[in-house]
């Protein structure tokens, strides 16, 4: 059965069903995605700030609320959480935190014409601010943004500040 959801009200949920209904693996995925990442070894800041970039790149207002949301209950700054979009000449920002976000840029953004996304001098940026182990696990956590935001953008989840919120139609 298609789901068309033609209501453009503010009540609409989402534009459809909340897909872990129809393939439940999908929350087994989602639980692995959340334990790869919760390993301590890259600060949680770091990966909702990282997971906040990539929100605002696709232009995803349910990413960006929900990360917001993150680092709001974290304690972060607003003056931190609203520079996000302009990090790079944002004095809020640690030397690894920049590599981190610059690291997603270079991920998401088409790379320059004939450049690689991520240049061996970024690598190398990454890679003085996190071990090998925190270098995978950022990784994967770009890897996680990147899975949720063709949920996000295709299916258009109500945008919500926790995890517990509804956000399916």
């Amino acid at each position: 059965m298609t789901h068309t959801n033609t209501n453009t009200s503010p009540t609409s949920l989402s534009r459809m069903p909340n897909p872990a209904d129809f393939v439940p693996e999908l929350n087994d995925i989602s639980a692995a995605l959340f334990r790869a990442t919760g390993n301590r070894s890259v600060p949680r800041t770091t990966m909702s700030l990282v997971h906040l970039r990539a929100g605002q790149i696709v232009g995803n207002t349910y990413l960006t609320v929900l990360n917001t949301g993150f680092l709001r209950k974290a304690g972060e700054s607003e003056e931190r959480i609203t520079a996000v979009s302009s990090w790079q000449d944002a004095p809020y920002f640690t030397a690894a935190e920049r590599a981190a976000l610059a690291l997603v840029e270079a991920t998401l953004q088409p790379a320059p014409h004939g450049r690689e996304r991520v240049t061996d001098e970024l690598y190398a940026e990454v890679a003085a601010h996190y071990d090998e182990k925190a270098l995978a696990t950022l990784t994967i956590a770009i890897g996680q943004i990147s899975f949720f935001i063709a949920l996000a953008v295709i299916g258009k989840p109500q945008p919500v500040g926790s995890l517990a919120d509804e956000q399916w139609g």
